[in-house]
């Protein structure tokens, strides 16, 4: 990818031997010829390094170099001066300019200041990178073959450029997968950026992806670069884009397929190297069929699917989340460790976790905070929070959802059957008419315990 810079000169013949000489060394680059375009220009493009001359009409150089480190601190700006003076010079570096450098320009030195410019710029962007990667949870917690499965595909998909598709519930931590999916690929380094289709209302979702020129609708008083334009060399990640109006799906179909697109009221057509992911907690096929998302931006991003399981049917995962959030939690508030009781365990594995592992870290912070001693027991969970197995065998119709309903007496019904059969499963799934892997999925699902008899016929 082209770094960008931006040539800021009231002469128009050094700002064109500036820009041919940079254009040959495969740099992209603006060209502004006072001050106040410059920071309209910086403003609306992407810039990776500024050139700036001091003595301008209007805005001189240094208040420029004020304006710009104020707004975009890491940017590096090189002044460039025909008049230049040890006082100048000590101004310019106190502001924060990179390197100073008098006319006529070297221009040998002038692309080695450059390349050394970028060079500390993406150092520094690099560190900030790896601060944010060190502050996100991105541990995939589960010992579930669907969660193991989900990793192994994320370890093997991750390093391409493959479009990825996560579905499932929302709180099942399809953010999170889509951040591993970014912190182990090639461009772990570049942005990641998240766009919430839900959350942007419709008439600006294509404002929001694309960016728009100023006066392009109402309200846009100024030039607004989009997400695209954001995380170009990196990974966009549109979340709930089933959400997505219909208009801004098609302009999202032609950056697939061709990498470019126009900024809202723009003519200027952009290119950009970005990974997409997306995620849904939708279907999009059942979409597709009744006109509310495009087929064939469907296919486009369904690349490589990957379905999360809803807590309920990784229920052998919860204890083991519970341990993590409980170590997590403890850390942030810089408590003592807190410990489940049995009692308590058995009741976070008997909830149905509509609101999925996000409920569940939710609930296991409040305990943090608002049990007293160091062991967590079942009276100290919220009581409208977690159905008891015993209450719900005396009265099942009293289940609050169907899906509870659904799963318990499944439950119930696998847990007769397998007693039946002293526990042999092999057994139990001929009776059912069930393949046995499908037998222990449910077994595994529901956190049955289940034992092999030494004598009986499995095989």
């Amino acid at each position: 990818m082209s770094k960008r810079v931006l040539i800021v000169d009231d002469e128009q013949s050094i700002r064109s031997s500036l820009e041919r000489l940079l254009t040959f060394e495969k740099f992209k680059t603006f060209t502004a010829a006072d001050g106040r375009a410059a920071i309209e220009l910086a403003a609306s493009e992407r810039v990776d390094i500024v050139l700036l001359d001091i003595k301008m009409p209007g805005m001189d150089g240094l208040e420029v170099l004020g304006a710009l480190r104020e707004q975009y601190p890491s940017l590096p700006v090189i002044i460039i001066s025909g008049h230049g003076t040890i006082n100048t010079a000590v101004e310019a570096t106190k502001l924060g300019a990179f390197d100073f450098l008098e006319k006529p320009i070297d221009m040998e030195r002038l692309l080695l200041t450059i390349r050394n410019g970028l060079a500390q710029a993406e150092l520094a962007r690099r560190n900030v990178q790896l601060e944010r990667r060190v502050g996100l949870k991105t541990e995939i917690i589960g010992n579930h073959p669907e969660m193991l499965s989900i990793m192994e595909t994320v370890t093997r998909v991750a390093p391409t450029n493959a479009r990825v598709l996560i579905m499932g519930e929302n709180g099942t931590g399809k953010e999170l997968v889509a951040r591993k999916l970014h912190e182990l690929s090639k461009r772990a380094g570049e942005p990641f950026v998240e766009v919430n289709c839900a959350a942007i209302p419709e008439e600006l979702i294509e404002s929001e992806l694309f960016g728009h020129e100023k006066g392009s609708f109402t309200g846009a008083v100024s030039q607004r670069i989009g997400k695209f334009e954001l995380a170009d060399g990196g990974t966009l990640f549109l979340d709930e884009v089933g959400d997505m109006s219909l208009s801004a799906q098609a302009k999202v179909l032609r950056v697939l397929q061709e990498s470019v697109f126009e900024r809202v009221g723009g003519t200027e057509t952009k290119r950009v190297d970005v990974r997409v992911l997306a995620a849904t907690n939708k279907n999009l096929i059942e979409e597709a069929g009744k006109g509310r998302f495009r087929e064939d931006l469907f296919y486009r991003l369904n690349v490589v699917p990957i379905r999360i399981p809803p807590l309920r049917e990784r229920a052998s995962d919860i204890k083991m989340l519970a341990e993590y959030f409980l170590r997590e939690v403890a850390g942030e508030l810089g408590r003592s460790l807190k410990k489940l009781s049995p009692d308590a365990l058995d009741a976070l594995m008997a909830y149905s976790w509509p609101g999925n592992v996000r409920e569940l870290r939710n609930l296991i912070e409040r305990l943090c905070i608002l049990t007293s001693g160091d062991v967590i027991r079942r009276d100290d969970l919220p009581a409208l929070t977690i159905v008891r197995e015993e209450d719900a065998r005396k009265d099942p119709f009293g289940l609050r959802t169907y899906q509870e309903f659904k799963d318990f007496m499944e439950k119930e019904y696998l847990e007769r059957k397998l007693r039946e059969n002293n526990g042999n499963v092999s057994r139990t799934a001929r009776q059912l008419d069930m393949q046995r892997s499908n037998l222990y999925k449910k077994l595994e699902k529901y956190g049955i315990d289940f034992r092999k008899e030494a004598s009986g016929d499995d095989d």
